[in-house]
This record gives C-alpha cells, sequence and structure tokens, in this order.
C-alpha cells in the first residue's frame, strides 16, 4: 500500500488492482526519454564547424550532454544557442577558452542546478538537470595532470560529486552521471595500462575512487553489454593514434543500480569524428 500511495501521488495510476511488476515498471518508467548521448567536444565552437549541428539535427538525441565547451555564451552564435528542437543550457568557466559544460534537450527540465562548490563551479564542471523520474549530471571531471598536480582538487570533486549523487539516491531519485571522467578504471580500459600507470587519468588514487563510487551502487553502463577490450572513447591527436585505435576509455554513462532494468543499451559511437574524444550513447527502454 506504501508503494501505491506513492504512485497515486504522482498520478501514475489510477487503480489499485495492477501486479507487482507493472507497479515496478511505473516506479522507474523514465520512457519521456529514449536516447542520451554524452561528449567532450574540446572546444564546441570547432566542433560546430566540424558539423556538430548537422549530426545533431540527422542524431536527434532526447538529451545531448557536451563537455569542455571552452566558451562563453556571448561568444556564441544564435544557431548552437537554439538548435531546431532544443533548449539548450549553459555552464561556462569563469575563464575564457577553458572547460565547461552544456546541455541540449528536448524537454525542458523542472529545474537546472550546478553542484553548489565555487571550486568547481567557477570552472564549469557540472550541470544538473532534473525531471520527473531521472535526474541527469553532465560533468566534466578535472584532469588530474602531470606527476598529479591537481590530484587532489580532482579527488575533492570527485568525493564531493560522489556525495551529492549519493544524496540523490538516498532521496529514492534515479541518477545519470553522465560526462568526461577523465579516468580509466581498468586496464581493459586503455590500450597500454603498463606503460600509463603513472600517468594522469591512470594514476591508483583515480582508479581507486572509481571502485568506491562503484561499490556505492552505481554501474558503468557500457560494461553491462560489452566486456571486450579495444573500446574507446579517447585517443591522442599524435602518432595516428585513432587510426590505430591507441586510446582510453574514459567517457561514461553511469547510473544508480536501481535503473538497470530500464538500460537497454550503451554504445561508444567510435565512426563520430569532429574531437579527440568521440560520443557515448545510453538508450533506455
Amino acid at each position: 500500500m506504501k508503494i501505491l500511495g506513492i504512485l497515486f501521488s504522482y498520478g501514475i495510476i489510477e487503480t489499485s488492482s495492477l501486479p507487482l511488476d507493472d507497479i515496478k515498471k511505473a516506479v522507474f518508467n523514465v520512457n519521456f526519454m529514449k536516447k542520451i548521448i554524452s561528449w567532450n567536444v574540446n572546444g564546441v565552437r570547432a566542433a560546430v564547424k566540424k558539423g556538430m549541428l548537422q549530426w545533431l539535427e540527422k542524431t536527434q538525441p532526447d538529451v545531448l550532454c557536451i563537455q569542455e565547451t571552452k566558451a562563453q555564451v556571448g561568444q556564441l552564435e544564435p544557431e548552437l544557442l537554439h538548435p531546431a528542437g532544443y533548449k539548450s543550457y549553459w555552464q561556462s568557466a569563469e575563464k575564457k577558452g577553458y572547460s565547461g559544460v552544456a546541455t541540449f534537450a528536448k524537454k525542458e527540465p523542472l529545474s537546472i542546478s550546478i553542484l553548489g562548490k565555487k571550486d568547481f563551479d567557477s570552472e564549469g564542471r557540472v550541470q544538473i538537470l532534473t525531471y520527473e523520474k531521472l535526474t541527469i549530471i553532465n560533468a566534466y571531471f578535472p584532469n588530474s595532470q602531470e606527476a598529479g598536480k591537481r590530484l587532489d582538487y580532482k579527488l575533492a570533486f570527485c568525493n564531493s560529486l560522489l556525495a551529492y549523487c549519493n544524496k540523490l539516491k538516498k532521496s529514492g531519485k534515479n541518477v545519470l552521471i553522465c560526462g568526461d571522467f577523465n579516468i580509466a578504471h581498468k586496464e581493459i580500459d586503455l590500450k597500454n595500462p603498463k606503460t600509463n600507470m603513472d600517468n594522469p587519468g591512470f594514476l591508483p588514487e583515480e582508479r581507486a575512487w572509481m571502485d568506491k563510487f562503484i561499490k556505492k551502487g552505481y554501474l558503468d553502463t557500457f560494461r553491462l553489454f560489452n566486456q571486450e577490450p579495444g573500446h574507446y572513447t579517447w585517443w591522442s591527436y599524435r602518432f595516428q593514434a585513432r587510426q590505430r585505435n591507441i586510446g582510453w576509455r574514459i567517457d561514461y554513462h553511469c547510473v544508480n543500480e536501481e535503473l538497470k532494468p530500464q538500460i537497454k543499451e550503451s554504445i561508444i559511437l567510435k565512426d563520430i569524428l569532429g574531437s579527440d574524444h568521440c560520443p557515448v550513447m545510453l538508450r533506455l527502454k
């Protein structure tokens, strides 16, 4: 009866005679959106020149989260701010030409917010879109830099974001965290793990945080479907790395465990060019 009371309060059902399986589907159904794509575009103005808006029009995701926009809103053309069929939301870094995230959504969210931590919000690291049954967190995790110069900053960001997600999850909300994590979690997630043990993005401390993140009840959706090596989302511009598939998988769609039944597909769109990253796509049932 407690579950039914919740359902009635949201106007989801009108009868108390539904089977339990149908009740569960009603609680977790997020079918107002089917396709969510995340992409580190490495400079949105450059990506537009390479055809990003034409790709968006053709692909038609319900939500597109982009990272590393490297732009202020005042620097952007109207066609980018108002693409047909979408509303766009921008969280830029205070420093021009640096960091930043943005989201294009077909359906307007109930609210849009940021992490609420000045050290991270000033770099345009996070944008939070709240819908009725799903909270989407568009995140651009810091790079820990050579010799771990910003490792403490990065881990502080990671822990703040995890605390925020845990709070949402504890309140009964479904959470999707997507974006560039700047972390290859396991050896399978990069071409040359042995030679990168001391490099940013594969440091023991970063990988340990990913372990903690997963243990707290979150899923790396790509690995629900694919356990094979050789699947990457970022390649250096040097040494023909992309052509030779010498890459790292550092872009993710992660969800709370309760959302697992709604995950239909999680794939890497490796053939989409325009950045040193490629997009990653999540499909919901």
